[in-house]
């Protein structure tokens, strides 16, 4: 038996080896795309390198359907009331539009911060579950956050290498590239938080539950409603409407609507010279002392000085640049 755990404990530490040279292969290769600070887009369509020598404030933006991952330093996720933190090695998938907060920690100009990110749809999910014939009848009966963080193994950053490899190759990347996207999905569904990503309600916008919901107040939240107007467009109850929203978005469908409306006011002061009050009837306040007063709770500062200060920074924040 002894013999045995010295033999678990070698493969183990063998495995570790494996999986840190492999990163430090594709941070290699990352490093010579570009070195540029920011968010940096390739020739493959949908990837994206990131890069932050310091580390950031906190960031509040909406998530949306992409697969982020660490290559080197550490990032901290805001989810409604719960907090992660992730690094080199792990990842996070997000299936849906949702508010949430980032921040980069610990980076600096000699470990900085390297992430890549993969933007892909509910609709390519879709695509792969009904063309690999993946059974969507998950032993996993309860829904989960629409958004999780994993650990990347061999099979996924062999992927990424391969994905990384294209750039050298731009007669190749239209083709093969969404080949290599669809093997990275289908790699997501096989593995451990597989059940996540067949969990019908976050594919089908048309279907009745959580899914309808979300996609109407992204199209309707300039306009007030209430719980019983939504669950019914949902035909759902209302306490399941409420129950199965905050399982998967960490909040309420109202808190959710005004996220939405904070996060797109921020978007219009700062993509032009928009003041507050214009801002606030523009997303759907009709008292902007009330506006006033959320967006302060959400940003930190009252809107005035939060503008002053994105520009004086020239940092918009957001996960476009996480």
């Amino acid at each position: 038996m002894p013999e045995q755990r010295v033999d678990n404990q070698a493969n183990f530490g063998k495995s570790v080896s494996i999986h840190k040279k492999a990163l430090e292969q594709i941070i290699a290769m990352a490093d010579r795309i570009t070195l540029a600070e920011g968010r940096t887009p390739t020739i493959v369509p949908f990837l994206t390198i990131v890069r932050s020598s310091r580390e950031t404030p906190k960031s509040l933006g909406v998530l949306t359907p992409s697969f982020c991952l660490i290559l080197q330093g550490t990032k901290k996720l805001y989810l409604g009331q719960d907090i992660f933190h992730y690094s080199a090695g792990d990842y996070l998938a997000s299936l849906i539009d949702m508010p949430a907060a980032a921040q980069v920690i610990d980076a600096t100009e000699e470990s900085p911060y390297i992430g890549l990110r993969v933007d892909f749809t509910t609709q390519e999910i879709a695509s792969v579950i009904v063309e690999a014939e993946i059974s969507t009848d998950s032993k996993e009966k309860n829904r989960s956050a629409g958004a999780f963080i994993g650990k990347s193994d061999a099979a996924l950053l062999d992927i990424f290498f391969r994905l990384l490899k294209l750039v050298d190759k731009p007669k190749d990347v239209r083709f093969l590239s969404e080949l290599i996207k669809r093997e990275m999905i289908f790699n997501l569904l096989s593995g451990d938080f597989g059940h996540l990503f067949l969990q019908k309600a976050l594919f089908d916008q048309r279907a009745d539950g959580v899914g309808k919901a979300i996609h109407w107040i992204k199209e309707n939240y300039a306009r007030s409603f209430t719980i019983e107007e939504l669950a019914k467009s949902c035909n759902m109850s209302i306490s399941g409407l409420h129950h199965k929203f905050k399982a998967v978005t960490t909040m309420g469908p109202l808190q959710y609507q005004k996220q939405l409306r904070l996060l797109e006011a921020r978007r219009l002061m700062l993509s032009g010279p928009m003041g507050a009050t214009t801002a606030a009837l523009a997303v759907g306040y009709e008292s902007p002392s009330q506006f006033n007063r959320e967006y302060r709770r959400i940003f930190g500062l009252p809107p005035l000085q939060d503008m002053k200060s994105l520009r004086k920074t020239s940092y918009a924040g957001g996960f476009e640049d996480s």
